[in-house]
């Protein structure tokens, strides 16, 4: 398989009617049809191809990207990839997916992002043709959630900057790398591998146990090896991270319509946004907990 540019998704069944809205936002909006593929467990690969529309992606198993690694029996990754958490795992998958699509770039996205207006490579690739590297530090987020009375966003900013650099043994600004989507380079995860990890006789699998931020590893690696030139630019896409920073916003005047002045679409991540999961992704008792937080959270300015 050799993809030009494509859009990745790794997702899994709780995340399906995501996966549906991803879809059918993408179909309006992808003016260069740009390959579009989705990346799920073998054990779902029947579910979402009877439910998903016939075309309008194509599909590849996690264990197929798993076994793309050139040492994948060596370092046992696949019985790795059974045992490890899935919030770490995907990590892994949607990092390494390069190998098996054999694309130099692609847009690496989330099932729970919605695309709001026409795109093409121009957005993610620059005029030379590597893509542009999602690096800033965040302020605007930072500031919000301080006064709304959240310190462990700046907290765990810190404490996550401070440890890929000391890594790295970089000195200089905390970073943020993300959100997704992003666009990234196969050259820059290649160079992190053989630079870094080979050496060592490790691979991605133990990076991410090292320090679950797929997208540090992405952006320290970047500055450490300059593996493309650095064209930095701010996030393309309108993240809400929790609900309150949706609330937040909205209460501010922000709307979709007014979005895509600056933004190609939303990310209304699923760590808040239960009422898109599958039915029994989460218990009865989790969402009755969420349900209760939210409703709290509302009232907080």
């Amino acid at each position: 398989m050799a993809l030009d540019f494509p859009i990745v998704c790794k997702t899994y069944r709780g995340d399906l009617r995501r996966a549906q809205r991803l879809l059918a936002s993408l179909a309006p909006h992808n003016r260069e049809q740009l390959p579009v593929v989705l990346i799920v467990p073998s054990d779902d690969l029947a579910l979402f191809r009877s439910t998903l529309p016939a075309g309008a992606c194509e599909f590849v198993t996690d264990e197929a990207v798993v076994a793309a690694h050139p040492k994948a029996a060596d370092h046992g990754l696949l019985a790795r990839y059974k045992t490890t958490p899935g919030s770490k795992a995907q990590q892994v998958v949607k990092s390494e997916a390069w190998r098996l699509l054999g694309c130099d770039a692609y847009l690496c996205t989330d099932a729970d992002t919605v695309f709001l207006r026409p795109f093409g490579r121009a957005d993610f690739l620059a005029p030379e043709g590597h893509p542009y590297s999602h690096m800033h530090e965040s302020k605007e987020y930072r500031q919000l959630a301080s006064s709304r009375g959240y310190p462990k966003v700046e907290a765990d900013f810190r404490r996550e900057s401070a440890q890929l650099k000391a890594i790295f043994g970089r000195t200089g600004p905390d970073y943020d790398f993300g959100p997704t989507p992003v666009p990234w380079s196969a050259k820059v995860w290649s160079d992190l591998y053989e630079q870094r990890l080979a050496p060592k006789n490790q691979t991605l699998w133990d990076a991410i146990e090292q320090m679950p931020s797929e997208l540090r590893w992405y952006g320290e690696s970047l500055l450490a090896y300059r593996s493309i030139p650095l064209s930095p630019i701010e996030p393309l896409f309108r993240v809400y991270h929790h609900d309150w920073h949706f609330n937040a916003l909205r209460r501010l005047g922000e709307t979709e319509a007014n979005l895509v002045e600056r933004f190609i679409g939303a990310v209304y991540q699923s760590n808040w946004q239960y009422e898109m999961d599958e039915a029994g992704a989460r218990s009865a008792s989790s969402r009755a907990v969420r349900r209760v937080k939210r409703w709290l959270r509302q009232f907080r300015r």
